[in-house]
Parts: C-alpha cells; structure tokens; sequence
C-alpha cells in the first residue's frame, strides 16, 4: 500500500489529491486568482483528515513540476519540499503538460492520434509539447509562438488533439482538417496518479537540494503603474 500525495499548482488552479498506489482515493481543488499560498497547506490538510491519514503514513509527495506560472510553481515545490523534509519522504516530479495529456486521452474516441497540451503563456505563446496516443513524449516541452506553420509536421499524419488553457490561441489560426478542439479538460492532481505511482515504483525521486520546476521562461517583474 502506496499512498502518495498529489500536488498541482502551474496555473490558477490549486488542486491536491491522495492516491492509494494509482487508485485516486480523494481530490480537493479550486479554479482562482493564484490563491495557493492561502489554500494549499489547508488542502492538504483536509484531504488527509477526511480520510483518516496522517502525513506519517504517505509514501511520496509528486509535484506538478511544470511548465506554468512561475509563482504558481514556486509555492507548489517549495510547499512539497517542504513537507519531503519534514517528513523525510522522497520527492516525485510529474511533467505538467503530460498529466494534462494523460487526463484527456480517455475522452479521445479515435485509436492514433497525437495530443498537444497547451498551458497559456500570454499574448500568442503557448508552453506545449507533443504526445502519441500511448502517451510517448513526440517533441520536448517547450514555449513557442503560434502561427499557422505550428505543429505542420504532426497535423499532416493524423488528427491532433489541442487540449489545455492554451489551445483557444489555436482554433482561429490553425485552420487544417486534422485539428481537434473539442476536448475539454483542465489541470488537476487528479491526472497525477498513474505516473506518480509508476516513478514511485521505479525509485525515481529528485534530489530535493537541487531540484527546481521547469519554468522554460525567466520571470518578468512588471512595475505597477500606480503613483506611489
């Protein structure tokens, strides 16, 4: 018996979830202005009393690693370090984009396909990569521009699955046969589990001393434009 505790936090949405092995046991989440920092403590706490665990009885601590908000990420890791810590238990890092992609497989009703999960970027940019139907990572994660050439390669071979909070940046300007926009699913540490549990297996844990999220962009402080 496996419990590992489930954390997303790459965008707006702040979602925990407890895992018995690969079976989802509870999930608490919520859709708001980067509230994580009140939130996630609170949440963790009460997925764990309502199911009468005690944080001595997890086995491992996955975290949405990214990419996404830079601020979302940085309270979501320092969180689970935190707690790995505190309670000497390993670290498991989950690819954000892959979870989302393994989330939206299930409602997929073709048999080859490829899945783009997209998290927005701001203005025309996407965090995005690129996955087979058997969830087999086809291009690395990375920010890019959208414009009509994107994804040419893969909307040539088969039909193409945009899924995520970046894919509306798609719809108008990927005008081709093979693209699909009707999948609709958000993050949540619900879609954590299975993979979680298959690192788990595997012992492949982070070094919590020098692991960081994969934020793929440096953070930009904007100035407000109030008067002081």
């Amino acid at each position: 018996m496996a419990y590992i505790l489930c954390i997303e936090t790459a965008t707006t949405i702040c979602s925990v979830a407890i895992f018995n092995n690969e079976k989802l046991i509870d999930c608490i989440e919520q859709d708001g202005s980067y509230s994580h920092a009140e939130n996630l403590a609170k949440f963790v706490d009460d997925v764990l009393k309502n199911n009468q665990l005690d944080y001595s009885e997890l086995t491992a601590i996955a975290i949405s690693k990214g990419p996404g908000s830079y601020t979302g990420l940085r309270i979501g890791v320092a969180f689970a370090k935190g707690l790995c810590y505190a309670q000497n238990l390993p670290l498991i890092a989950i690819n954000t984009l892959q979870a989302l992609a393994y989330g939206a497989i299930s409602l997929i009703g073709v048999k080859e396909f490829f899945i783009i999960p997209m998290i927005d970027a701001r203005r025309m940019e996407v965090y995005a990569s690129v996955f087979d139907h058997n969830l087999k990572e086809q291009r690395v994660t990375s920010a890019e521009v959208i414009d009509s050439y994107s994804f040419e390669k893969f909307l040539k071979e088969k039909s193409v699955f945009f899924v995520g909070n970046g894919a509306h940046k798609c719809v108008e300007v990927l005008n081709h046969p093979n693209a699909v926009f009707n999948i609709s699913i958000a993050l949540s540490a619900k879609n954590m589990g299975l993979l979680a549990n298959k690192l788990n297996q595997a012992n492949k844990f982070e070094d919590l001393a020098y692991f960081d999220p994969l934020y793929l962009k440096e953070f930009i402080a904007i100035k407000s434009k109030k008067l002081v």
